[in-house]
Formats: structure tokens, sequence, C-alpha cells
């Protein structure tokens, strides 16, 4: 085997990685989730609303929750504020 071939394929995969990142972003939500007596607001992009929406609640609950039970509490708290803009 060439002694480039490694290097040509690790370049490659580099490529895709960079590209595939780049390509994210059709959807941003920005929510704010409030939960005892704490506030946090996140934006994320993505390619789906509903998930974006999902992944911008899990990282403000993030911020306001300790420990599985509040976490799995706060997710399941409807956002304060809530909306999304994109495709």
């Amino acid at each position: 085997m060439p002694s480039w071939l490694p290097r040509a394929i690790g370049y490659g995969l580099v490529a895709v990685v960079v590209f595939s990142s780049l390509s994210i972003g059709g959807v941003r939500c920005e929510v704010c989730m409030e939960f005892d007596g704490r506030r946090a607001c996140r934006a994320v992009d993505g390619n789906d609303e509903k998930e974006t929406r999902a992944a911008a609640i899990t990282n403000a609950c993030a911020l306001v929750a300790s420990g599985v039970t509040d976490t799995v509490a706060c997710q399941n708290t409807p956002p304060s504020e809530s909306h999304c803009t994109g495709t």
C-alpha cells in the first residue's frame, strides 16, 4: 500500500466531518425554561424543528435543574418562551 494512501483517507475523513458540521442549521430554536425559581435560555441550530426545540430545552434545563429527577421534570415543563426560525 502506498504511503500516501492513509494520509489521503485521513484528509478525506476530516473533510467529511467539516462539511457535515457546516451543513447543520436549517432551523434555529430559542427556548427559555423556568424551573425551581431559576430561568435559562438557550438557542440551538439543527435540521428538524422538533429535534432542535428538544435540544434547546435539554440545554436550558441543564443549567436550572440538578439531578436526574429534576432534569426530567424540567424537560417535561412547557417552555416559558419558545420560537423557531428557518425552514
